[in-house]
C-alpha cells in the first residue's frame, strides 16, 4: 500500500483542517499533512464505492421531495411537541419490507429517513428484506409503509438498481 493512496484527498483534508484551525503556522499545517495521510489511508482501507448511479436526472427531483419533506415535517414534529394534549400521540415501531438491495440505495434511503424528523431508520435485515422504523406520530402503519415504498424505494431502486 502506498504512503498516499489518495494524494487529492489528502490534499482537501489538509485544507479542510487549514480552514477549521484558522492558521498557516507550521504546526497546523504540519498536523493537517498527518491527517490528511492518515484520512485518505484510512478511506482507502475501506474502498470506494463501485459502481456509479443509474439515472442522475432522478436525483434532483429527489432531493427536492428530501427537502421539502424535511420541513414538512418539522411543521409535523413542532406541532406534536407543542401540543397540550398528547393522548393521541403514539409513536411505534414499522416493519417495511424492502425490494431494493443496493447498499448504496439502502443507505441512502437511511440517510433520508433518519434526516427527516418523526423518523429513526431502526434497524435492517438483510436476509429478510426488511427494515425496522421507528415513527413519532404512528397513527397507520399500511400508509408509512406505502409511503417509504413508494416515495422513496422506488425512486431510489431507479437510481441504484
Amino acid at each position: 500500500m502506498r504512503l498516499l493512496p489518495h494524494p487529492l484527498l489528502a490534499l482537501a483534508f489538509l485544507l479542510l483542517w487549514l480552514l477549521l484551525a484558522e492558521s498557516l503556522s507550521p504546526g497546523a499545517i504540519l498536523l493537517g499533512a498527518v491527517l490528511g495521510i492518515a484520512g485518505s489511508g484510512v478511506l482507502a482501507g475501506l474502498g470506494f464505492p463501485t459502481g456509479l448511479p443509474r439515472r442522475l436526472r432522478s436525483v434532483p427531483g429527489l432531493l427536492r421531495d428530501v427537502l421539502v419533506e424535511v420541513v414538512r415535517s418539522n411543521n409535523a414534529v413542532a406541532r406534536i411537541i407543542l401540543r397540550r394534549d398528547p393522548g393521541d400521540r403514539r409513536a411505534g415501531f414499522v416493519q417495511i419490507p424492502l425490494d431494493m438491495r443496493s447498499p448504496h440505495g439502502l443507505s441512502a434511503l437511511a440517510c433520508i429517513l433518519t434526516a427527516t424528523p418523526g423518523t429513526v431508520w431502526v434497524d435492517y435485515d438483510a436476509r429478510a428484506g426488511t427494515m425496522l422504523l421507528h415513527v413519532l406520530d404512528l397513527v397507520d402503519e399500511e400508509t408509512w409503509i406505502r409511503t417509504i415504498k413508494d416515495k422513496w424505494e422506488r425512486r431510489l431502486m431507479e437510481i441504484f438498481e
